[in-house]
C-alpha cells in the first residue's frame, strides 16, 4: 500500500508544458493579427526564458494529529488525558498566480485515541466499561488549492518587502488506514481501508502562516482539519458496534498541526507566491517621479499654424484662417472643391467662378450639367476593405441631395493604393464603387442616374506612391477612395 501511494504521487507530480502569452514578441507577417491563435502579434511559444519568477517548491514537515470528532478521541478523554500521535507530509507545490497555487501532498501518520495510550498496558476492566485504547495508522494523497490571502487582500503596502504571508488550503484526496483497538485481551486490527476506493475519499482544509527566511527557504506553521467521512477511523470497530453507537456523527475527523519547511526551486531571485504587484507598482512610480519628463510635442513644428502638428498634418500649406479637420485638411462642408474659407455658400455646392454658390445658368431641363467634372473627395476606405466607414455617411448623404437636385448622371469611381496585385486591386475597387452606388440608391437616388466603375491602382490621387516607393500611410489612405464624375 505504501509503495503504490508513493508511485501514484510521483506520477501525478510530473509537470506539463504549454504555451503562454508574451507581449514582447511581434509578428513579422503582413497579415492581420489573430488574437485567438499563435499568429497574433503578441503571442509567442512559452519558454523558461520568459519567466520572471520561480513557481515550483517542495515542502515537508512533521506534526501532531488529534482526533477531535469521533467516538474515541485524542482530546480530554474519560481519564482526562490527551493522547498525541505523530504525522509527516511532503508536497510538490506549483504557483499559478501570486495569490493561488496547487499542491500535491502525501501524508503519513498515526493517531492515538481512547482511554489510554496503546503503548501501555490496558486496565483489567477495559472491555467491561468500554474504556479501550486505539491507534490508527494512515496514508493519504490529496490535491490542495493554496490561496495566498496576504497577497489577495493586500491593498496598501509600506513600500518595503514583507516576510510573513497567511495561506488558506482546501482540497480532496484518498485516505488509506489501519485502525487498531486494545483492551485487556490484547491489541487487534478492527478496520482497514485500501486507497482509491469509494469509501477512501476524504477532504481537508486549514490555514498556515509562512515566514520567508531567504529566497530559497520558507518556514510554515499549519493547522489542517481532515474530514474522513468514515465512522471506523477512530478504532471503535464495526460501525454497528457498541462503541461506535455512542455518538451520532458518522465521520471521524481530526486536526493535524504541523511545522514545515518549503524549498523554492528555480534560478530567479523571487518566487511568484512572494511577489507583490503593488510593491512593483510603487517602485515604478518612484522611478518615474524621480525622472524629469521632458516631453517634446510637435517636433517638426506647425508651419501653417492650423493647430495640427506637421508630424501628422496632411495639408502643410493650409491658408491662414481656414478651419481644418483632425488631419489638418481645410474643411469643405458642401464638397464643391472650394474650402469654407473662400466659399460664399458653405452648405450649398457651386462652381469656383461663382465663389462656391449655385448659378442659374445650369440648365436642368436639358438633362445635363455644365460643369466638366464634379468630385466628392474624402470618401476613403480601410486597407483591404470595401466597407463604408461611419465617418463617410455625412459625405454620401450630401451626395444624395446633390445628385437628386441635378438632372445629370454620374459615374461612381473606385480606386485603391498600390499594395497587393493589380488584379486584386481592380476587383477591390469595383466592390468599393458598387457598395457606394448601392448606398446612394438605397437612400433615394434613382438607379439610372448612377454608373459604377473600378480603376484599381491606375487612378492614384498621389501618383508618386507606386510599388517601387514607400509612401506615408496618409497618402496610401487618400489613394483608397471613391469619388464621383458628372457625365
Amino acid at each position: 500500500m505504501k509503495l503504490s501511494l508513493a508511485i501514484v504521487a510521483l506520477a501525478l507530480a510530473v509537470p506539463a508544458t504549454g504555451f503562454a502569452q508574451d507581449s514582447t514578441a511581434v509578428s513579422s507577417s503582413r497579415e492581420y493579427p489573430n488574437t485567438f491563435s499563435s499568429g497574433s502579434a503578441n503571442i509567442s511559444p512559452f519558454t523558461n526564458k520568459s519567466k520572471r519568477f520561480n513557481d515550483w517548491a517542495i515542502s515537508f514537515g512533521v506534526g501532531v494529529p488529534l482526533v477531535q470528532s469521533a467516538d474515541l478521541t485524542s482530546i480530554k478523554n474519560g481519564n482526562g488525558k490527551d493522547l498525541f500521535g505523530y504525522s509527516a507530509y511532503v508536497s510538490i507545490d506549483k504557483a499559478i498566480t501570486h495569490a493561488f497555487g496547487i499542491n500535491l501532498q502525501y501524508d503519513r501518520g498515526e493517531t492515538r485515541q481512547g482511554w489510554f495510550n496503546t503503548k501501555k498496558d490496558a486496565p483489567s476492566n477495559a472491555s467491561t466499561y468500554q474504556q479501550v485504547g486505539a491507534r490508527t495508522q494512515y496514508d493519504a494523497i490529496s490535491l490542495l488549492g493554496d490561496i495566498n490571502l496576504s497577497n489577495l487582500f493586500r491593498r496598501v503596502d509600506n513600500h518595503s518587502p514583507y516576510r510573513w504571508a497567511f495561506h488558506g488550503y482546501a482540497g480532496l484526496g484518498t485516505l488509506a488506514y489501519r485502525a487498531y483497538q486494545k483492551d485487556e485481551t490484547g491489541d487487534r486490527m478492527v478496520a482497514e481501508v485500501k486507497p482509491f476506493k469509494l469509501g477512501s475519499m476524504f477532504a481537508q482544509a486549514g490555514a498556515g502562516l509562512k515566514f520567508k527566511v531567504n529566497r530559497r527557504i520558507d518556514l510554515e506553521g499549519r493547522v489542517m482539519y481532515a474530514i474522513t467521512g468514515d465512522d471506523e477511523f477512530d478504532g471503535g470497530g464495526d460501525k454497528y458496534s457498541a462503541i461506535n453507537q455512542r455518538e451520532e456523527q458518522v465521520s471521524d475527523n481530526f486536526f493535524n498541526a504541523t511545522l514545515g519547511v518549503s524549498l523554492k526551486l528555480g534560478k530567479h531571485e523571487s518566487h511568484l507566491m512572494w511577489h507583490d504587484p503593488l510593491q512593483e507598482m510603487y517602485y515604478k512610480l518612484d522611478v518615474l517621479a524621480s525622472k524629469n519628463q521632458d516631453i517634446e510635442v510637435c517636433k517638426k513644428g506647425d508651419l501653417d499654424n492650423d493647430g495640427v502638428c506637421d508630424d501628422w498634418d496632411r495639408q502643410l500649406d493650409t491658408p491662414a484662417g481656414a478651419r481644418v479637420d483632425g488631419a489638418g485638411v481645410a474643411l469643405d462642408t458642401d464638397l464643391d472643391g472650394i474650402i469654407d474659407l473662400y466659399d460664399k455658400c458653405v452648405t450649398v455646392p457651386g462652381p469656383v467662378e461663382n465663389n462656391g454658390c449655385p448659378t442659374t445658368s445650369t440648365s436642368v431641363d436639358k438633362g445635363f450639367v455644365e460643369e466638366q467634372e464634379t468630385k466628392l473627395e474624402g470618401i476613403e476606405f480601410d486597407l483591404n476593405s470595401d466597407r463604408i466607414l461611419p465617418s463617410n455617411t455625412p459625405i454620401l448623404n450630401n451626395a444624395v441631395n446633390y445628385i437628386n437636385s441635378s438632372s445629370g448622371t454620374y459615374t461612381v469611381i473606385g480606386a485603391t493604393d498600390t499594395r497587393a496585385s493589380e488584379t486584386y486591386n481592380q476587383k477591390l475597387s469595383e466592390r468599393r464603387a458598387n457598395n457606394v452606388k448601392d448606398y446612394l440608391i438605397q437612400n433615394g437616388v434613382q438607379s439610372d442616374k448612377l454608373n459604377a466603375v473600378g480603376r484599381g491602382e491606375k487612378d492614384l490621387k498621389y501618383p508618386e506612391c507606386n510599388p517601387a516607393t514607400k509612401c506615408p500611410e496618409w497618402k496610401n489612405r487618400a489613394n483608397r477612395r471613391v469619388y464621383f464624375e458628372a457625365k
